[in-house]
């Protein structure tokens, strides 16, 4: 399992230790990831997604998960998180027109 975010993209950054005396050494910055169980309205269904905190509060910001889906860039999601966007979008599209 990756650490990264699967609807932000968030991964593992790298950068520096660095002491008083000014010595470098590398370390890992790590995101928050949590494990959360989000329900989409269109679908009727929950789904298991691990992402970070900072994607969890825009989630909610944007109204949940199919509204976070709809405005989100399809390149920062994980494969998951891209066919769960595609099947909101189907069927939205498909209660529109009915």
């Amino acid at each position: 399992m990756s650490r990264a975010c699967e609807l932000t993209g968030k991964a593992v950054q790298s950068g520096n230790n660095v002491s008083h005396a000014n010595n470098k050494t590398r370390r890992r910055f790590l995101p928050n990831l949590c494990n959360v169980t989000l329900i989409s309205d269109a679908l009727g269904q929950r789904f298991r997604l691990r992402v970070s905190a900072n994607a969890l509060r825009s989630v909610e910001h944007r109204g949940g998960l199919d509204a976070f889906l709809a405005k989100a860039n399809a390149d920062d999601l994980s494969p998951r998180a891209k066919l769960l966007k595609r099947q909101i979008a189907k069927k939205l599209s498909a209660d529109a027109a009915a």
